[in-house]
Protein backbone atom coordinates (compact mmCIF):
# COMPACT_ATOMS: atom_id res chain seq x y z
CA UNK A 1 0.00 0.00 0.00
CA UNK A 2 1.10 3.55 -1.07
CA UNK A 3 2.27 5.91 1.48
CA UNK A 4 1.01 9.59 1.77
CA UNK A 5 4.68 10.60 1.07
CA UNK A 6 3.93 8.26 -2.45
CA UNK A 7 0.85 9.56 -3.25
CA UNK A 8 2.38 13.09 -2.72
CA UNK A 9 5.03 12.32 -5.43
CA UNK A 10 3.10 10.75 -7.90
CA UNK A 11 0.94 14.04 -7.71
CA UNK A 12 4.18 15.91 -8.71
CA UNK A 13 5.49 13.54 -11.21
CA UNK A 14 1.72 13.79 -13.32
CA UNK A 15 1.48 17.70 -12.67
CA UNK A 16 5.23 17.31 -14.60
CA UNK A 17 3.83 15.21 -16.68
CA UNK A 18 0.30 17.17 -17.45
CA UNK A 19 2.43 20.46 -17.71
CA UNK A 20 5.14 19.23 -20.27
CA UNK A 21 2.79 17.81 -22.49
CA UNK A 22 0.86 21.13 -22.82
CA UNK A 23 4.01 22.89 -23.97
CA UNK A 24 5.08 20.38 -26.47
CA UNK A 25 2.03 20.38 -27.67
CA UNK A 26 1.85 23.62 -27.89
CA UNK A 27 5.05 24.41 -29.26
CA UNK A 28 3.65 21.67 -31.91
CA UNK A 29 0.73 24.56 -32.93
CA UNK A 30 2.84 27.15 -33.33
CA UNK A 31 5.57 24.64 -35.40
CA UNK A 32 2.48 23.48 -37.78
CA UNK A 33 0.93 27.63 -38.07
CA UNK A 34 -2.25 26.31 -36.22
CA UNK A 35 -2.12 29.75 -34.37
CA UNK A 36 -5.74 29.89 -34.01
CA UNK A 37 -5.50 26.46 -32.07
CA UNK A 38 -2.44 27.86 -30.09
CA UNK A 39 -4.57 31.24 -29.78
CA UNK A 40 -7.30 28.61 -27.58
CA UNK A 41 -4.43 27.44 -25.22
CA UNK A 42 -4.22 31.45 -24.52
CA UNK A 43 -6.62 32.81 -21.07
CA UNK A 44 -8.36 35.68 -22.23
CA UNK A 45 -6.47 37.59 -19.58
CA UNK A 46 -2.89 36.65 -20.63
CA UNK A 47 0.13 39.08 -20.66
CA UNK A 48 2.28 38.00 -23.36
CA UNK A 49 5.51 40.00 -22.74
CA UNK A 50 9.46 40.10 -23.87
CA UNK A 51 11.48 42.84 -22.08
CA UNK A 52 14.59 44.06 -24.00
CA UNK A 53 17.74 43.31 -22.20
CA UNK A 54 20.86 45.26 -22.35
CA UNK A 55 24.51 44.89 -21.84
CA UNK A 56 24.99 45.78 -18.15
CA UNK A 57 28.08 45.64 -15.10
CA UNK A 58 28.08 43.07 -12.76
CA UNK A 59 27.15 45.65 -9.94
CA UNK A 60 23.61 46.25 -12.14
CA UNK A 61 22.39 43.57 -12.94
CA UNK A 62 19.03 44.11 -11.52
CA UNK A 63 18.97 46.62 -14.53
CA UNK A 64 19.56 44.20 -17.19
CA UNK A 65 15.89 43.73 -18.23
CA UNK A 66 13.64 46.22 -18.64
CA UNK A 67 10.84 46.33 -16.20
CA UNK A 68 6.64 45.93 -16.89
CA UNK A 69 4.91 49.13 -18.07
CA UNK A 70 8.52 50.14 -19.97
CA UNK A 71 10.31 49.52 -23.13
CA UNK A 72 9.62 46.34 -24.54
CA UNK A 73 9.98 44.14 -27.36
CA UNK A 74 6.25 42.33 -26.58
CA UNK A 75 3.66 43.41 -23.93
CA UNK A 76 0.65 41.91 -25.70
CA UNK A 77 -2.36 41.32 -24.13
CA UNK A 78 -5.51 38.92 -25.72
CA UNK A 79 -6.26 41.02 -28.12
CA UNK A 80 -3.31 42.18 -29.53
CA UNK A 81 -1.90 38.72 -29.79
CA UNK A 82 -5.65 37.65 -32.04
CA UNK A 83 -4.77 40.82 -33.84
CA UNK A 84 -1.32 39.80 -34.49
CA UNK A 85 -2.67 36.11 -35.74
CA UNK A 86 -5.06 37.36 -37.80
CA UNK A 87 -3.04 39.75 -39.84
CA UNK A 88 -0.51 36.73 -40.55
CA UNK A 89 -3.10 34.58 -41.68
CA UNK A 90 -4.87 37.20 -43.72
CA UNK A 91 -1.18 37.42 -45.68
CA UNK A 92 -0.97 41.32 -44.67
CA UNK A 93 2.63 40.69 -42.80
CA UNK A 94 5.08 40.69 -45.38
CA UNK A 95 7.38 39.96 -43.25
CA UNK A 96 5.98 36.40 -43.24
CA UNK A 97 4.82 36.31 -46.79
CA UNK A 98 6.27 33.04 -47.60
CA UNK A 99 6.10 31.99 -44.43
CA UNK A 100 8.66 31.53 -41.53
CA UNK A 101 9.32 27.53 -40.91
CA UNK A 102 9.88 27.04 -36.87
CA UNK A 103 10.89 25.18 -34.43
CA UNK A 104 10.39 25.55 -30.65
CA UNK A 105 12.50 23.92 -28.57
CA UNK A 106 11.36 24.13 -24.64
CA UNK A 107 13.77 21.97 -22.14
CA UNK A 108 14.36 22.52 -18.49
CA UNK A 109 10.98 22.68 -17.63
CA UNK A 110 10.56 23.21 -14.05
CA UNK A 111 7.14 23.75 -11.67
CA UNK A 112 8.44 26.67 -9.72
CA UNK A 113 4.94 27.78 -7.50
CA UNK A 114 1.15 25.71 -7.65
CA UNK A 115 -1.30 27.99 -6.06
CA UNK A 116 -4.43 26.58 -6.08
CA UNK A 117 -5.37 26.41 -9.88
CA UNK A 118 -2.10 28.54 -10.73
CA UNK A 119 1.28 26.34 -11.69
CA UNK A 120 4.25 28.99 -13.03
CA UNK A 121 6.56 27.10 -14.75
CA UNK A 122 9.92 28.06 -15.79
CA UNK A 123 11.81 26.49 -18.73
CA UNK A 124 14.33 27.16 -21.06
CA UNK A 125 13.78 27.72 -24.97
CA UNK A 126 15.21 27.92 -28.77
CA UNK A 127 13.30 29.29 -31.14
CA UNK A 128 15.08 28.69 -34.71
CA UNK A 129 13.44 30.31 -37.49
CA UNK A 130 14.25 29.94 -41.57
CA UNK A 131 13.13 31.72 -44.51
CA UNK A 132 13.26 31.68 -47.97
CA UNK A 133 16.49 30.57 -48.85
CA UNK A 134 19.01 32.53 -46.69
CA UNK A 135 17.67 33.73 -43.41
CA UNK A 136 17.83 32.00 -40.48
CA UNK A 137 17.57 33.02 -36.65
CA UNK A 138 17.55 31.49 -33.05
CA UNK A 139 16.57 32.82 -30.34
CA UNK A 140 17.66 31.38 -27.36
CA UNK A 141 16.34 31.73 -23.07
CA UNK A 142 14.65 31.46 -20.16
CA UNK A 143 10.45 31.69 -20.14
CA UNK A 144 8.35 32.26 -17.10
CA UNK A 145 4.45 30.78 -17.62
CA UNK A 146 1.73 31.08 -15.47
CA UNK A 147 -0.93 28.23 -16.65
CA UNK A 148 -3.98 28.45 -14.97
CA UNK A 149 -6.29 25.54 -14.81
CA UNK A 150 -9.55 26.77 -16.67
CA UNK A 151 -12.56 24.33 -16.79
CA UNK A 152 -10.51 21.23 -16.17
CA UNK A 153 -7.24 22.67 -18.99
CA UNK A 154 -4.46 24.11 -18.87
CA UNK A 155 -4.28 27.52 -20.30
CA UNK A 156 -1.86 29.67 -20.55
CA UNK A 157 -2.27 33.23 -18.40
CA UNK A 158 1.13 34.85 -18.60
CA UNK A 159 4.22 34.52 -20.67
CA UNK A 160 7.39 36.30 -19.32
CA UNK A 161 9.97 35.25 -22.47
CA UNK A 162 14.10 36.50 -21.12
CA UNK A 163 16.23 36.48 -24.23
CA UNK A 164 20.04 35.43 -23.57
CA UNK A 165 20.43 38.15 -27.31
CA UNK A 166 20.77 41.99 -25.86
CA UNK A 167 21.36 42.83 -29.80
CA UNK A 168 18.60 41.10 -32.04
CA UNK A 169 19.89 40.65 -35.87
CA UNK A 170 16.45 38.97 -37.08
CA UNK A 171 15.07 40.95 -40.12
CA UNK A 172 11.97 40.52 -38.03
CA UNK A 173 10.19 39.77 -34.68
CA UNK A 174 7.14 38.24 -36.02
CA UNK A 175 7.30 34.78 -34.31
CA UNK A 176 5.55 33.46 -31.53
CA UNK A 177 7.87 32.43 -28.77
Amino acid sequence: MGTGKDSGTQQRLLLQFEVEEFLYREAHLLDERRLDEWLALCSDDIHYWMPIRRTTTAKETDLEFTKPGTMAYFDDDREILALRIQRLQAGRAWAEDPPSRTRHIVSNVRILEVDGDEILVGLNFQLYRNRLESEEDLWVGRREDLLRREAGALKLARRYIYLDQTVILAQNMSSIF
